[in-house]
């Protein structure tokens, strides 16, 4: 899981039995041992059989468009689109890479499939592309009333970015239900991946803007 602190995703997949990890420049909120703390793109090459990436939206997404003009922004963003790129075309034979409707859909391509958080059980409102890569549309498990922007309405704070990131269970469940029949890794342990040399970073602050 990649570009994951929250662990929601990968435990969705732990429970379902697979050998699932997750990566981010963050310590991950649950305090698992099967969580790499490190930029993700040093382990594009380990070996996975699929990634779910979860980059950072900061300058990317819709809502942040109004500040684009700014020529420091600029090089952000075409930094940030530049890690898309790197993420989408990883060694990896089956990704999905999730972030809010934004400029991936004009500046590299649209997305797969849109889903709704109250189309797996969450009675709210936030729109979520998903990029994949010989893997299925999501279906959905429990449509619920409800149509509330509830994160877009969060209260300001030096967390709200980090919590309008999390995925929603539902979702995480669905992914790992429905996707986790590609995935067949067991062969990979926490000695194994720590024992990875770790090279300065690629892109810069790439993993959480």
């Amino acid at each position: 899981m990649a570009c994951e602190f929250s662990g929601v995703v990968r435990e969705a997949f732990r429970k379902k039995g697979h050998d699932a990890w997750s990566c981010d420049l963050l310590p991950s909120d649950d305090k698992s041992q099967y969580h790499i703390r490190d930029d993700v793109l040093n382990h594009l090459n380990d070996g996975w059989d699929i990634m779910i990436a979860h980059p950072p939206c900061t300058y990317l997404c819709v809502s942040g468009a109004r500040w684009f003009k700014e020529q420091s922004r600029q090089m952000l963003q075409l930094d940030a689109l530049q890690f898309i790129k790197i993420l989408m075309s990883a060694p990896i034979n089956k990704i999905a890479i999730e972030n809010p409707i934004g400029i991936i859909s004009t500046k590299i391509r649209k997305p797969d499939q849109i889903i709704q958080p109250w189309m797996f059980g969450h009675g709210e409102t936030k729109a979520t592309c998903l990029w994949l890569k010989n893997l299925p549309k999501l279906i959905p498990t429990n449509i619920v009333g409800g149509r509330e922007p509830i994160i877009h309405h969060m209260s300001p704070g030096k967390n709200r970015g980090k919590l309008r990131s999390i995925t929603y269970k539902g979702i995480a469940e669905a992914m790992a239900e429905q996707w986790g029949q590609f995935m067949n890794r067991k062969c990979c342990h926490l000695d194994e991946i720590m024992s990875f040399h770790m090279p300065s970073f690629t892109v810069k602050a790439m993993s959480k803007l």
